[in-house]
């Protein structure tokens, strides 16, 4: 019981902070006709944490924090995986058409959501700087238990934001009101990036 708790909280603390894997499927959910619409982002998003998380519990992240440099390379590639995205962000104008994280197709929501998800190392290192260190102190039952708890959080997270967000969206039909949310959604992600490598080299 104390795994599992511990899991849920330790994942339901990475997960909140508004980033961009979680700006895309909100996104999704707002901007598609139907919740059900948005679902191949959902369980993409939801599969990719399910590696990620089962990868760390795994002990993959005491092999990757030892070899040196790879934390300053993770957040150097992230920050301008996180710049461009940020860029794609501000730049989506749903008034004339040219929405770029507009209501996308089956395929190009699991392409989109994997690379949020696989491909921004912001994720990868804590996942596996925070989950990965946080489940050496269990042994094989107990680790079990963490992952579980932690995989769960991660898949109700993402079908609870997408619903927000298709909720949302019946009360935001302005074009400029979700130019503007897109807009403030791209200075969050530029924050990230930021941070990013604040955190890593100053």
């Amino acid at each position: 019981m104390e795994a599992f708790i511990h899991g849920a909280l330790l994942a339901f603390g990475l997960i909140l902070p508004l980033g961009i894997q979680n700006i895309f499927i909100f996104n999704q959910g707002a901007t598609q006709k139907r919740f059900g619409k948005a679902l191949p982002a959902v369980i993409t998003a939801a599969i990719c944490d399910t590696l990620l998380i089962s990868l760390a519990v795994a002990g993959v992240s005491v092999v990757v924090l030892r070899v040196e440099g790879m934390e300053q390379l993770l957040s150097l590639i992230g920050f301008f995986f996180l710049m461009y995205m940020g860029w794609i962000m501000w730049k989506s104008n749903p008034q004339d058409g040219q929405n770029e994280i507009g209501p996308y197709s089956a395929r190009r929501q699991i392409t989109f959501a994997a690379s949020v998800s696989l491909l921004n190392p912001h994720a990868i290192l804590d996942t596996i700087g925070v989950i990965g260190t946080s489940s050496v102190v269990y042994d094989a039952h107990e680790k079990v238990v963490f992952a579980f708890a932690s995989i769960l959080i991660s898949w109700l997270w993402f079908l609870g934001l997408a619903l927000v967000g298709s909720r949302v969206s019946q009360l935001m039909k302005s074009a400029s009101l979700m130019k503007r949310l897109n807009q403030g959604s791209a200075f969050i992600i530029w924050g990230m990036a930021i941070y990013l490598v604040y955190r890593v080299f100053i």
